[in-house]
C-alpha cells in the first residue's frame, strides 16, 4: 500500500483559500498527479486543502471524500519566548529542545505547555484513531507500533492536507514523535510526502518514507518555493 500526503498551496489564510501563486502551484501538481494510478482521494475539511485538491480532481474527474480528522492540527498555545498565541509549534529552539516530551512518540501530548490546552491530546487521538481506522478498510490494521496485513493490496491513497496534519500521521505511521518533526521538517506547499508499506514479512507491514517534501513539479514548471511554514529562505534548485 502507498499513502501519499500533499499539503495545500500558498495559503491565504484570511479568507481559508489560496493565493494567486497558491493556485498556480496546484495547476502544476494536477499535471503530476493526474499520471498517478489512485485508488481513492481523500481531503481536509478546510478551504486551502479544498481548492488545492480541486485542481487534480478536475482534471482526472475523480471526486475526493472529507476526512474531518484530517484538517491543521490548531489547537492554539501561548509561546513562551515569544508570546505567539497560535500553533503548537514553531516555539523557539531555546525553549522546545529542553523539554524532554517533545523528543518522546508516546509523552509528546503531556509536554507542559501543550497540556495548557486541553482539546490537543484528545484531538491527537482521535486523529489518530481516525486514521487507523481508514487504513484497516484496506486491510491494514495498527498491532502495536506496526500494521498486522490482514489484506494486502497495492493502492495508492492520496490525502490533500496540511504540514501539521500530515506531519502529524507521519510521526504515528514511523513511530517519530510528532513534535519533534514540525520543529525539524519543513514541508512546502504542494509538496508531496509518499510512504509505501514494506511487507517483508507475510503478515506485518511497516511504513517507510521514500521522499518527503518533494516539489518537483513547481521546478519543472518554473514556479519559485514557497516561504509559507519556513524560517529560512527555500532551496529552488
Amino acid at each position: 500500500m502507498r499513502i501519499i500526503f500533499i499539503r495545500h498551496g500558498d495559503p491565504d489564510y484570511e479568507n481559508d483559500t489560496l493565493t494567486e501563486k497558491g493556485w498556480r502551484e496546484a495547476e502544476l501538481l494536477s499535471k503530476r498527479v493526474v499520471h498517478w494510478d489512485v485508488k481513492d482521494f481523500y481531503c481536509s475539511p478546510l478551504g486551502r486543502a479544498q481548492d488545492t485538491a480541486s485542481c487534480s480532481l478536475k482534471a482526472m474527474n475523480r471526486t475526493a471524500v472529507t476526512l474531518p480528522w484530517m484538517k491543521e492540527f490548531y489547537y492554539p498555545v501561548t509561546d513562551p519566548c515569544t508570546g505567539r498565541f497560535g500553533v503548537p509549534w514553531d516555539f523557539m529552539p531555546e525553549y522546545w529542545t529542553k523539554v524532554p516530551e517533545f523528543y518522546d512518540k508516546d509523552r509528546w501530548t503531556d509536554a507542559p505547555l501543550l497540556l495548557e490546552n486541553a482539546e490537543l491530546k484528545p484531538a491527537a487521538a482521535e486523529a489518530f484513531k481516525g486514521f487507523d481506522a481508514l487504513l484497516a478498510s484496506y486491510g491494514y490494521e495498527r498491532d502495536g507500533e506496526c500494521y498486522h496485513v490482514a489484506k494486502h493490496n497495492d493502492d495508492t491513497i492520496v490525502i490533500f492536507c496540511h504540514l501539521g496534519a500530515a506531519l502529524l500521521m507521519v510521526g504515528h505511521l514511523c513511530g517519530i514523535a510528532p513534535s519533534l518533526l514540525w520543529h525539524s521538517v519543513f514541508l512546502p506547499t504542494t509538496s508531496v510526502t509518499v510512504l509505501n508499506s514494506e511487507e517483508r514479512q507475510n503478515d506485518t507491514a511497516f511504513f517507510r518514507i521514500q521522499m518527503l517534501g518533494d516539489t518537483r513539479h513547481l521546478h519543472d514548471g518554473g514556479e519559485p518555493v514557497s516561504i509559507a511554514g519556513s524560517y529560512a529562505e527555500p532551496f529552488q534548485g
